[in-house]
């Protein structure tokens, strides 16, 4: 599972944004981009890209898509919700390893012991348990902390990954067959993103 070294908060910028991640994705296929560098902050992609604010967004967007498989693009564009949203959540994931490792560390853990609320010592314990890998956890502020929990609970909501923000109740995910071939061809250990166990990752890596 690839993933960049370091922690960043750079998806306090934009949440799963899925319209618009699906809106680049189409801009890029249609022009036939295989670099997403290449598409740019223009009217063909947002209707008005002209603040800074906008343009940081729709880069963020933009670093996402560029770590997803053509298959799994594909889905993104032309599959159901359900499935455009699993598959904007892996982009963020690969992106953002911040993200992908409380999913996993936290979220599948505590599916697997039947714990469906997510507590505000859940997050308190893994910045506190990454500290010692991830010394740039402690160059953050209490604000910048607490604005990466605001809007990595906010993706989560976006995805159906939990009920809702305020009462955070893990929502077991149904992946279609398309979702789970297309995450596993490329490798089947994503699919603990989306709290599968490793018992069924094995079944499907053999």
């Amino acid at each position: 599972m690839g993933k960049k070294s370091t922690y960043s908060f750079s998806f306090t910028a934009a949440s799963l944004r899925l319209n618009d991640t699906v809106k680049v994705a189409k801009a890029a296929f249609a022009n036939g981009i295989s670099d997403f560098k290449e598409v740019r902050e223009s009217g063909v992609v947002f209707d008005s890209v002209t603040t800074q604010t906008s343009m940081r967004e729709f880069r963020e967007i933009r670093n996402r898509l560029e770590y997803l498989t053509p298959t799994q693009m594909e889905i993104l564009i032309d599959g159901d919700l359900i499935s455009q949203k699993q598959i904007a959540f892996l982009a963020v994931c690969k992106y953002y390893n911040f993200i992908r490792d409380f999913t996993i560390d936290v979220l599948l853990d505590k599916l697997l012991v039947y714990s469906y609320k997510i507590n505000e010592s859940d997050f308190n314990s893994f910045i506190n348990n990454k500290i010692q890998t991830h010394p740039e956890l402690e160059k953050f502020a209490e604000s910048t902390l607490k604005k990466a929990k605001q809007v990595m609970f906010l993706i989560y909501e976006q995805t159906g990954i939990i009920n809702n923000a305020t009462d955070k109740i893990i929502q077991p995910q149904l992946l279609q067959p398309s979702v789970v071939n297309a995450i596993s061809e490329e490798d089947p250990l994503w699919l603990k993103i989306f709290m599968m166990p490793d018992k069924d990752i094995n079944l499907i890596k053999h």
